[in-house]
């Protein structure tokens, strides 16, 4: 630690404590952050009904808040003991270059109640890669950490090189992808451009099955929660297409849909291509400040040459532009960049757009102090590799 931390700094630490939020408080905090994500509305505690929850504020003398997050709690099994959670969050000061006045405070918080690891993911970006320049980085065995960035973020580079100074770790390492949110995603930049801009920037493929899906009569309506057993089933049609598992429930959904609406009406949209009658795609959208997510496509198998999602997509994003959001997030995509990769396939769908791929700073970890913690934690390492 510095002279000037040591000095000045100490003493702002010992000002920055952190109390419980009712959800009220830890709304507003979080509505304040105009890119905070939706993980970290309290919402979402309801969402995931599988783990106890609670809303925590940093604050000083004068009990003005500085930052907050939503904590989830899952108990490890056999044990009185909790692994801590902050899923895309917390909602925090990262450029603050003394984030141990708020660290040190939220892992006594931990601690104290019966925590003994936590996870976060910090918000800032790390890196950036334009569509461009990853189309020309294709080819075998290529991956997007092969190719130049088109941008580093330094507040990311800092970010990370704190956290590491202070122990924790990023999961799955520099390379790896251990995270349970997505570490790269895949945005499209809206902020000051026009639906007519917007439309440039798709390429030529993006542009025809847009036209072509509005020649053949495709409709993009706003679903309700009536038809999320359709998405679901469309959902199920899709993981067995592509090969993935989600392995997320119709119920999941329909709460998912109740809780999040339930705060903020709007908040979760379920969209629609319809085509003579019949739902050929259904789409998630959630928004929030200046984002609107993308969060999960679901696609029939028939009359896939009418070009439903294409049309979908587009939709969706002219909503998103029409909402003044800044940034529309298409949420995860792979790191491959090989075209023989079967998850090539989805960033190659995306890519098309001419928006980014953008890594974050991925998720990191840290025991919660104490040899018995430090035991228990390396033993959690090991069950959720079994798993």
């Amino acid at each position: 630690m510095s002279a000037l931390l040591a000095t000045g700094e100490r003493s702002r630490e010992q000002e920055v404590r952190i109390r419980v939020l009712t959800a009220a408080e830890h709304r507003a905090q979080v509505a304040a952050h105009a890119d905070a994500s939706f993980l970290q509305y309290p919402s979402w505690a309801g969402v995931k009904d599988q783990w106890s929850s609670e809303m925590i504020g940093w604050h000083g003398d004068d009990g003005e808040l500085t930052g907050s997050a939503l904590v989830l709690y899952r108990q490890f099994p056999g044990t009185r003991k909790y692994f801590a959670y902050l899923p895309e969050g917390p909602v925090a000061d990262w450029s603050d270059p003394g984030i141990d006045r708020w660290l040190r405070p939220l892992l006594a918080h931990l601690r104290a109640a019966g925590a003994f690891a936590v996870r976060m993911g910090p918000s800032p970006a790390y890196r950036r890669w334009d569509t461009p320049r990853l189309k020309a980085g294709t080819g075998p065995g290529r991956t997007v950490g092969d190719v130049l960035a088109s941008e580093v973020d330094p507040l990311g580079s800092a970010v990370a090189d704190r956290l590491r100074a202070r122990g924790w770790r990023r999961c799955g390492g520099d390379g790896g992808d251990a995270d349970a949110q997505p570490r790269y995603v895949f945005r499209v930049p809206l902020a000051g451009r026009t639906r007519e801009e917007l439309w440039a920037g798709l390429n030529q493929e993006w542009r025809r099955n847009v036209r072509r899906a509005g020649k053949a009569g495709v409709r993009v309506v706003t679903g309700s929660a009536a038809e999320l057993p359709e998405f679901h089933r469309l959902l199920r049609i899709t993981e067995e297409r592509d090969g993935f598992r989600l392995g997320r429930s119709l119920a999941y959904y329909q709460r998912q849909y109740a809780v999040l609406n339930a705060e903020e009406p709007g908040r979760m949209k379920l969209c629609l291509a319809v085509h003579e009658g019949e739902i050929l795609a259904a789409h998630t959208m959630i928004s929030t400040g200046r984002r609107v997510w993308y969060q999960t496509g679901a696609s029939a198998d028939h009359r896939r040459e009418v070009r439903p999602s294409n049309a979908l997509q587009w939709g969706m994003m002219c909503e998103a532009l029409d909402r003044g959001a800044e940034v529309y997030d298409m949420r995860g995509v792979s790191s491959t960049l090989d075209p023989d990769d079967r998850p090539f396939g989805l960033l190659r769908w995306k890519l098309g757009t001419g928006g980014q791929v953008v890594e974050t700073l991925g998720e990191w970890e840290t025991s919660v102090g104490g040899a018995a913690n430090n035991t228990l934690y390396r033993a959690f390492q090991a069950y959720l590799a079994r798993r």
